[in-house]
């Protein structure tokens, strides 16, 4: 599988020789990467820097000095920070168990070290495109919610009533308008709507957020 575009992998290890191989690594599979050496000091560039826009995955060692990569982990899940950067956890066998652990709560996979390397780039590719799906939803969910706004009440109260499958004249007497205001508001918002059927409006509405 090819490397998403402008995809970022953070790696996140106390280890220098452990950074650095895998900066290397994913350098070779032309995979861009960017190493901290504390779970503080990427806990603090994720806080600074604005919401996540291209895809990335997170390889984080489970045990190390300050905050465990198990605290940063529960952190960045409680901001739903998991669902745009995936974690990968790379740990010892002593903690395959806590690893196994991690990932029913939510996290993408964990890597036992010493790991293969051609299996490593595998989950990171994979997780890599999960992020990339997941921020494609939601600039999709964005850009219809930025539709539905444009909205006029009346436009919103004929659109209700053609994804119910009315004709225009019943549209017409539900409102008390006349059917030609009816084909007005129809038209506008389809055009804002982008769509070109009531079938199509129909199925767009399903994937708004209730």
């Amino acid at each position: 599988m090819e490397p998403a575009s402008h995809a970022t992998v953070y790696i996140v290890d106390d280890d220098a020789e452990v950074r650095e191989a895998l900066a290397w690594l994913l350098r070779s599979r032309r995979v861009l990467s960017e190493a901290f050496s504390s779970a503080e000091a990427f806990e603090l560039m994720l806080l600074e820097r604005p919401r996540q826009r291209q895809p990335a995955c997170l390889l984080l060692d489970v045990r190390m000095p300050g905050m465990s990569g198990l605290a940063l982990f529960d952190k960045m899940v409680e901001r739903g920070d998991t669902a745009a950067i995936p974690v990968i956890f790379l740990t010892g066998h002593a903690d395959v168990p806590t690893a196994v652990a991690t990932v029913k709560r939510g996290a993408f996979d964990f890597c036992e070290k010493p790991f293969s390397d051609n299996q490593l780039v595998d989950r990171v590719q994979a997780a890599l495109e999960l992020s990339a799906q997941h921020l494609e939803a939601s600039r999709a969910q964005h850009e219809l919610q930025d539709r539905l706004a444009e909205l006029t009440d009346r436009e919103r109260d004929v659109m209700r009533l053609v994804v119910e499958g009315l004709p225009n004249k019943l549209i017409a007497d539900q409102l008390d308008i006349s059917v030609r205001t009816v084909e007005v508001h129809r038209a506008r918002v389809f055009d804002k709507m982008q769509v070109k059927s009531a079938v199509e409006l129909a199925n767009l509405l399903r994937t708004a957020p209730q």
